[in-house]
């Protein structure tokens, strides 16, 4: 099981990410990451695994009509 370490969010909302998880997925000079909003938490994924996660973890129509409920609320609306 993953370790739970705690980490300072700047007031500008920035975040350092561990040296070794920048190891791991390739993100030593940077890069772009997904970040998942769930409500209760926030994911952050390499680029590109959020998708597939979501996909994995809800059927198709069911997330589609999820992401579809999000233009609704204009707090949780993306483009």
């Amino acid at each position: 099981m993953a370790s739970i370490q705690e980490y300072l969010v700047s007031s500008s909302g920035q975040l350092s990410l561990p040296a070794a998880a920048r190891h791991r997925w390739d993100l030593d000079k940077g890069g772009p990451v997904d970040v998942v909003d769930l409500g209760f938490a926030v994911m952050m994924l390499p680029r590109g695994h959020a998708r597939k996660l979501l996909d994995d973890l809800l059927p198709r129509d069911t997330h589609a009509n999820y992401v579809a409920s999000l233009a609704e609320d204009p707090d949780l609306a993306t483009t």
